[in-house]
């Protein structure tokens, strides 16, 4: 196992969600139906993952999906200011975040993302997995709030479009092909309950 793999960890239990995470410094349109004076075209993410709204004023959006986001702004709104408000949060310009990826590929490396990017996204950013990778058993570790996770996805049912290609979310470590992890590592990914599930470890 790398340096940096040692270093690193997961999210919260669940199936992994195919829709991007805000990041900080994301810049985001907000838009309140037919209230324009509440709507934003262009609203940065700030340096502690929050933005700052008229009226409600700060309200969390680091690692919140859009639709989470628009939400909860519809619930702060309409508990004090406005009847059934309708508001849509897009990603308008995605702050440049690094993903990890090693193992089985031709370049392994750090790599930057910029927006939505999915694991095939992200091998193929290492020139793809190599001859010798064993896509049925690719990594992927995240560190989320302290907690160490790991959920193990087969790249091959992916390519065929039989599963479901996850978004990688910032700070991500992919391996390609868990026999190059330790033998603590293998045995813990071994005792998953089954693949595409986030687990802590």
């Amino acid at each position: 196992m790398t340096a940096a793999l040692a270093m690193s960890s997961l999210e919260a239990g669940g199936h992994a969600s195919t829709e991007y995470r805000i990041g900080a410094q994301d810049v985001l349109s907000v838009l309140v139906f037919r209230v324009p004076e509440l709507s934003a075209e262009a609203i940065r993410v700030d340096s502690s993952g929050s933005i700052d709204m008229p009226l409600i004023g700060s309200v969390p959006a680091l690692n919140r999906t859009p639709g989470q986001l628009a939400s909860d702004i519809q619930t702060r709104l309409g508990a004090s200011y406005l009847r059934n408000p309708q508001v849509t949060v897009r990603v308008t310009e995605a702050a440049s975040q690094k993903v990890t990826i090693d193992g089985a590929v031709n370049e392994p490396g750090v790599y930057e993302m910029k927006g939505r990017t999915t694991l095939l996204q992200a091998v193929a950013m290492a020139k793809g997995a190599s001859a010798i990778s064993n896509l049925r058993s690719v990594a992927v570790f995240r560190n989320v709030d302290d907690q160490r996770m790991v959920a193990v996805f087969d790249l091959g049912e992916i390519r065929m479009g039989r599963a479901e290609d996850p978004v990688l979310q910032g700070d991500d470590i992919v391996v390609v092909d868990t026999s190059r992890l330790s033998v603590v590592m293998r045995e813990v990914i071994s005792a998953l309950p089954g693949l595409s599930i986030f687990r802590t470890y």
